[in-house]
Formats: C-alpha cells, structure tokens, sequence
C-alpha cells in the first residue's frame, strides 16, 4: 500500500516551511540578503540545514519566496493608499507618500526589496513587482486624465517613471553605506526628503508646482 501522508504531517510541514520564511525575513530585515545565511536561518527556524532543502530547492528559492512576501505588502499598502478619498492626485501623493515613509522607516529591508544586488531569481521578482507599482500608477494616472485634474499623457509611461523616480531618490538615503559611516538622518531630514520626493513626482505628472 503507497504510503500517504496524513493531515497532521502536512500541517507540520507547512508550519516548518513557514517558520523558515518568517526566519528568513527576519534576517533580512536586519541585513539585508546578504546576510542571511542558510546556517544561520536553520539555527533561528530550529531545523537542520538539509530540512530546509527539503522545503525550497535552492537558496535562492528560498530568497525569492521572501522577497515575494515582503514586496507584496508593499503593494497591497500602496493599493490601500490609492483606494483612499480624493481625486487621482489626491490618491496618487497619499500612495508615493507611503511608499517613501516605510521605506525610511524600514531602510534596511527597502533596500534589499529596491537596490541590495541579487540573485537572478529574486531580480526577476523585483521586475515583477516595479510592474505591479506601475500597474496601480496607471490606473489612477488613467482615472486623473479622464477627470481632468492630470493632463493628458502617456500614462503607462507617466506610471514607470513615477516607479523609477520615487525608487532610485530612495537609494543613497537607504544605502548600507550610510548606516556603515554612521551618518545618521534626523527626522527633519526624513520629513524633507519625503516632502522634496512627492514634489518632484507630482510637479513632473501634473505640470504643476505646490
């Protein structure tokens, strides 16, 4: 008789599994990805290295199932963000604004999320996920343009740039680099960058200067 596995089993594996990926973004938000280490994950997840194998088929599995988690809650606050009252402008400041503040807050997870080099595999995933930021732009880009309060534009275009502003303005604030030379952002500076970000996207979507 084929051995089958049984329900309690599957729930201990898939609680296995998820105690390794809750370890893992653990690691990675305090390192980024380059120091979490597979040793050093099976240590905090309380399981042998080649368990961990027994769950994802390589390292760089592993890395972009994390960064699948983790980007995707940025996504679904951006979404949040951009489903909030207001005209498209209105939604598309509040949605950039929260885009920029938890990624200062959490600078090191946003960096290994926007800029920290990678895996082939989890860079995939960081292009699927730019896309899914342009995708939710363009929509409300699209929205403002038949409202009449963005002007007319290319708005799939207007969508990548925005990603590509807001993303690229993050990386030198975000840097190891900075925390490595003890250059310490205060919160004025924080709120400066944040504000000096959204005028930037919003004066070059709309033409106009606030």
């Amino acid at each position: 008789m084929p051995y089958r596995e049984t329900e309690k089993m599957r729930q201990r594996k898939a609680k296995a599994r998820q105690r390794i990926i809750d370890c893992t973004y653990a690691c990675v938000a305090e390192g980024g990805f380059r120091s979490a280490r597979i040793t050093r994950i099976a240590a905090l997840s309380e399981v042998a290295t080649g368990t961990i194998y027994r769950h994802f088929e390589s390292r760089e599995d592993l890395f972009a199932e994390v960064f699948r988690r983790a980007t995707q809650r940025e996504v679904d606050k951006v979404a949040e963000a951009l489903a909030t009252e207001g005209d498209a402008t209105v939604r598309l400041e509040h949605a950039l604004r929260q885009f920029a503040e938890r990624a200062i807050r959490g600078p090191v997870m946003a960096w290994s999320l926007i800029a920290e080099p990678v895996d082939p595999k989890v860079e995939e995933e960081r292009l699927t996920y730019r896309k899914a930021y342009a995708n939710l732009f363009e929509s409300a880009i699209r929205e403002g343009i038949r409202d009449d309060c963005i002007p007319d534009q290319d708005a799939s275009q207007s969508s990548t740039c925005l990603v590509g502003a807001i993303a690229e303005s993050l990386v030198g604030p975000l840097s190891p680099a900075q925390a490595d030379g003890n250059v310490r952002i205060t919160p004025e500076d924080k709120n400066a960058l944040v504000d000096s970000i959204i005028r930037f996207c919003m004066q070059g979507l709309t033409g106009t200067r606030k």
